[in-house]
C-alpha cells in the first residue's frame, strides 16, 4: 500500500515537469509527511490540456452520504480496480498522476515496534504515482478526491512490504492520462528493481503531526 509520502517540488517545477497548467489553490510545499484526507497535488488531463490541481487524498464513491460513510479509500488495487464498483468508472475515465519525492513504508522489530523506511527513486527524479479521481458532493459539501493505484511489490521492495504504488515513467504519462488512446491497464505493474532505493528513517514520522526535512534523513 501507500499511506504516507513526501513532496518537495515547488508548484511551478511540477507544472513544468508535467507540462500542466497550475491552479491557484495548491497545497503548501515542501511537505515531508503527506497524510490521507489532506489536499494533495494531482495532474489530470481535460479540456485539451493538463491541469495541476488540488484533490483530497481519499477516494469518495458517489454513493457515500458523508465523507466517513464507508472505508477510507486511499489506495486502489491494480488487480481489481477495473471490477470494483468504487473504482471501475474512474479507472476507465478519470486517471491521474500524483507527484511525490518519496514515500514511507513500515516494518516491525522483534518487539512489534513500527520501523519507518523512506523510499525514493535511485536517480533522484520525482516519482509519479498512477492514480484515479472522483468528484463527490452532498449539499454544500463538495470534494474532488483521488486514490493511489498499488500493485504487488517487486522482489527488492518485498523486503519491506508486499505492496507498492504503481510508479510511471515519463514515457507512460500520456497513456495513463488518456491522451494516447487505450492500453493503460498494461502500465499497472511493479517498477523495475533498480528504480527505487530505500533506507531507515526516524520513528517520529510515525506521527501524522510530524513535520520537517529531518523526517527523510537516513539513520
Amino acid at each position: 500500500m501507500c499511506g504516507r509520502f513526501a513532496v518537495t517540488l515547488p508548484p511551478d517545477a511540477m507544472a513544468q515537469l508535467f507540462a500542466a497548467t497550475p491552479a491557484n489553490d495548491l497545497p503548501d510545499v515542501p511537505n515531508y509527511n503527506v497524510c490521507p484526507t489532506t489536499q494533495i497535488h494531482v495532474i489530470r488531463a481535460g479540456e485539451g490540456q493538463r491541469h495541476l490541481q488540488s484533490m483530497r487524498w481519499g477516494f469518495l464513491p458517489h454513493w457515500y452520504k458523508t465523507p466517513t460513510d464507508g472505508p477510507l479509500l486511499i489506495n486502489a488495487r491494480a488487480e481489481t480496480i477495473a471490477e470494483k464498483p468504487a473504482f471501475r468508472a474512474a479507472c476507465r475515465e478519470r486517471r491521474c498522476l500524483i507527484p511525490a519525492t518519496g514515500f514511507y513504508e513500515w516494518t516491525k522489530d522483534g518487539e512489534g515496534k513500527r520501523l519507518p523506511w523512506y523510499i525514493h527513486r535511485s536517480d533522484g527524479a520525482p516519482l509519479a504515482f498512477a492514480a484515479v479521481w472522483q468528484d463527490w458532493a452532498r449539499g454544500e459539501e463538495a470534494f474532488r478526491t483521488c486514490a493511489i493505484v498499488t500493485t504487488g511489490a517487486n522482489d527488492r521492495m518485498r523486503q519491506i512490504h508486499h505492496r507498492m504504488p504503481v510508479i510511471l515513467e515519463p514515457r507512460d504519462w500520456a497513456l495513463w492520462l488518456g491522451e494516447e488512446g487505450k492500453g493503460a491497464a498494461t502500465l499497472m505493474r511493479a517498477a523495475n528493481e533498480d528504480v527505487l532505493e530505500f533506507y531507515r528513517v526516524d520513528p517520529k514520522v510515525n506521527s501524522n503531526r510530524a513535520r520537517g526535512e529531518d523526517l527523510i534523513a537516513p539513520i
